[in-house]
Formats: structure tokens, sequence, C-alpha cells
């Protein structure tokens, strides 16, 4: 795992007892209608905009049962049995998440922003389906699954280059040889899967083409690491710009997010939410909306036009 905290370690979504009830699609639909007439709205994204994409959330209704614990930037640079499993975890779960492709609300998403509604996206996903259904302009918060970084010498490479040099490496060891068999093809948030034990203390990691160096590690932020400052500066300056702020499929448990929506709080800009549970931004928000997001920005689509 990579960027998701220990449950231990995540927030408890704590709400207030004067905070009113979600509302529903059809009664949301007005308010969004109206934060997107004010052109320039920023919305923000969590892993719940992906799961129709075939990759679980990690509180919502597909990710509250599981409970991995991620491994930490710690755990990953000091030990090379810690990148060993790591690894082996990520082969068995490119196949699946390298694959997956963009659904509705992320093809929505980059509609509203063709047409002016939305100035920008903030995601904390690491999926790139922002990316690959045209969403600009984007921050990536916490990176990107489709980039390796050397952390000898910080030379980037491609997911998929490195796939096929650890097929090579293992030769003879398919993708689906190592997952365990009840969740063989089940990707995990983060984009990997529990693999067989023994597989994992047999698998050969490669070093980086350029160094030698044998820290490769994936381009995202870990549980340990913060996401880099130039990116929070830059958000920041969208939210002050922002007429409002939309946050779509995230619970915003964790601060990298949340420290958004609460500055926009504090800014006196709207928040309205879309997000199915509850989020750690709803007292600050004028609404929280309980909706599948493909369907609804879909229909968003069609009316704010």
């Amino acid at each position: 795992m990579t960027v998701r905290p220990p449950a231990t370690l995540v927030p408890q979504l704590r709400l207030r007892d004067d905070l009113p009830p979600a509302v529903d699609a059809m009664r949301g639909l007005p308010a969004v209608l109206e934060l997107l007439r004010r052109p320039g709205v920023v919305a923000i994204t969590g892993a719940g905009i992906s799961t129709e994409s075939g990759i679980p959330d990690y509180r919502g209704p597909t990710g509250r049962a599981r409970n991995a614990t991620p491994m930490s930037y710690q755990e990953f640079i000091s030990s090379a049995a810690s990148r060993q499993r790591y690894w082996a975890r990520s082969f068995a779960g490119w196949a699946v998440m390298g694959q997956s492709l963009p659904n509705d609300g992320h093809r929505a998403l980059s509609r509203l922003q063709a047409g002016g509604h939305v100035a920008g996206v903030i995601t904390q996903n690491v999926d790139q389906l922002h990316l690959r259904a045209g969403s600009r302009p984007l921050v990536e918060l916490h990176g990107s699954l489709a980039r390796v970084i050397c952390l000898d010498c910080g030379d980037l490479t491609a997911r998929s280059a490195l796939q096929e040099r650890l097929r090579a490496a293992n030769a003879g060891l398919s993708e689906r040889d190592l997952a365990i068999g009840d969740d063989a093809g089940e990707v995990k948030p983060d984009g990997d899967l529990d693999v067989v034990e023994t597989a994992v203390r047999s698998f050969t990691t490669v070093d980086c083409l350029a160094c030698g160096g044998s820290r490769l590690k994936p381009d995202v932020v870990f549980f340990g690491e913060s996401v880099p400052a130039d990116r929070v500066a830059l958000c920041r300056r969208w939210i002050e710009a922002a007429p409002g702020v939309l946050v779509l499929g995230s619970s915003l448990a964790v601060m990298s997010a949340y420290r958004f929506v609460r500055q926009a709080a504090r800014e006196g800009r709207p928040v309205v939410i879309v997000n199915q549970g509850p989020t750690r931004g709803d007292g600050e928000a004028q609404l929280r909306i309980d909706a599948p997001l493909g369907r609804f920005l879909t229909e968003i689509c069609a009316l704010v036009d």
C-alpha cells in the first residue's frame, strides 16, 4: 500500500449533532448547478470517483471491509525486503490497475472543465484516470503510479516499462501466479494485490537503469511523506481564486485534501460535497449529496450548459 494511513491513524469521522442529513441526487442537483454557474469552481476528488472503473475506495461502500496497513516511506527506504514485498504486490496488481479506464464521472468532470465551469481539478488519486479523461489543469496531489522514480539519482521512468523489466527478471512467474486465490484479480485501492508469501521471498526486483541504484519507488506520496510544498501552494492559490469548491468522492479523512476545504470555508467560499457516506468536511460544507458520481455528474453536464 502507498498513500493511505492505517485505520488506527485515520481521524474518525465524527460529525456534529446539528448537521443536516445528506440529500439524494434529485434534491442536490440545484445546489451543484448553482455552484457551477459561477465560473472557476475547483473540484477536489478522491477514490470514490474511480470505483466505477473497478478501483476500490478506502472508506466508502466498496472499501469499508478492507483494513490493510500501508507501507510507510521509512519502511520502504530502509529495507530491501520491504521493497521486495512492495514490488511483488505491485507487479501482481499492475495488470489490473494499468488497464483501468476512465468512467462516466471522469469524463463528465473533464467536460465541465472544457466548458469553463470547473477551473481545475485537485485529485488525491494516483491512478491517472483524470489525466486520461482529458482533465486540464490537474494537480495529482499524491503523485501517480504510472511513474517510477529512483531515490538515488532522481531518474523518472514509466511504470509500464518497469513492469516489463520485472516480468523478464521473474521469467515463468505471471502476475496471476502471485495473487492469493480468493483475491486474484481484486486490485487494492493503491494498485497492489495480496500475494503468496513464498512468492514474495523469491521475487526478483530490478535496479535503476540510469545509476544502478536499488531504491526504485512509485512516484507517489507514501504514508509518512509530505505532499510537495509547490503542489500545496498551487492548490491554495486555486482555492483563493475560486468562487466555490466541489468535493467528489472523498471522505476527506486525511489532511492533504481536507486542508483546502478548511481554507475555502475560512475564506467564505461555498463547499458542496458529493460522496456516498459521511466526510470529515461535512461541518464546513453547505450540503452533502449522497449519489453515485458517474450518473450524477453526467446529469450535471446535460443541465449546466
